[in-house]
């Protein structure tokens, strides 16, 4: 059936996700529309929209990696409504500081997941919807007056791991805060699943003490929303390998990879990391392996603004 589609929609994405945007806007039939900027010498940003966009209807891609990337997004939210947009609805791939929601008594932390979400509600946008949120806590940083949505990609993942073609295979949980979504996706794959006992004892270091022996003979596919530095999902392969896994494949949403990270895997025997492109420039090479989240994009957009088949 052929597609049809509002003609005063608009798809604007900050720096940072960009190249999604791109892919998002060929899923709608619609261009993409890049915005005009430019850095003075004295390094303050200017933004320009490249067309009028007043009464119309706005959809904004925008991971939020680094503070320079959330501030992007606020201005351009901020811009919408200033040349009066008929509506600002934003996509945040991947939601930064997402996994510091909380604070620990005593210590006066900042819990900057609520508090940068927060800044972003602030700004007003009609519609927020955020992909493989670590915690969904952040999702009430608002008045109640914002519509918001978790967008999950477990179809997505259900669709990659089968096109594997593993005919032996368990999902394992690197710890068990995550294990009701690993459980969730071994009940979409019908495979069986287990959880890595999985300590903190520093803010960025953690020790995994064993897996169970399920994975014995089997391929462990470890399946997390994120892959920072890698240091526990190293330490989780480590021990499948020792409870007898035959293989052991990473499956992660957002790749952020911090620093040597990539060197690090390969140095460990990581032959494939499995990862969506919600985190900017992550490109296919010999150790990932990249699906786009394009689609689910394209169907919240579809939905929220009401465009029909």
């Amino acid at each position: 059936m052929k597609r049809t589609f509002r003609k005063d929609l608009i798809i604007l994405a900050n720096g940072a996700s960009e190249h999604l945007g791109r892919k998002v806007a060929d899923f709608c039939g619609c261009s993409f529309t890049a915005m005009n900027k430019k850095i003075f010498a004295d390094g303050e940003i200017y933004h320009a929209f490249p067309c009028d966009i007043t009464g119309k209807d706005i959809v904004i891609i925008a991971a939020t990696p680094d503070d320079g990337a959330l501030l992007e997004l606020i201005d351009m939210i901020d811009g919408c409504h200033h040349y009066l947009a008929n509506s600002v609805n934003i996509i945040v791939p991947y939601l930064g500081y997402s996994t510091m929601e909380q604070a620990k008594p005593g210590f006066q932390e900042i819990p900057k997941g609520i508090t940068r979400t927060r800044q972003i509600f602030r700004a007003r946008p009609h519609f927020a919807a955020f992909v493989d949120l670590h915690s969904e806590a952040v999702l009430n940083a608002h008045g109640g007056d914002i519509h918001t949505l978790h967008l999950q990609t477990d179809q997505l993942i259900v669709e990659k791991i089968n096109a594997l073609a593993i005919d032996n295979f368990v999902l394992v949980s690197p710890d068990y805060g995550r294990s009701k979504w690993v459980a969730r996706l071994a009940g979409l794959l019908g495979v069986s699943h287990t959880a890595a006992d999985k300590d903190r004892y520093a803010m960025d270091k953690t020790m995994v003490g064993q897996v169970a022996s399920v994975v014995e003979g089997k391929t462990a596919i470890i399946c997390d929303d994120m892959i920072r530095t890698g240091g526990s999902i190293i330490q989780t392969a480590q021990r499948c390998r020792e409870a007898g896994a035959t293989d052991v494949i990473l499956f992660a949403t957002h790749l952020v990879m911090a620093g040597n990270c990539e060197k690090r895997f390969r140095e460990n025997g990581i032959r494939k990391i499995i990862g969506s492109d919600t985190y900017p420039d992550r490109t296919n090479n010999d150790l990932l392996d990249i699906y786009s989240v394009a689609p689910l994009l394209h169907k919240a957009i579809t939905k929220q603004l009401q465009i029909i088949d």
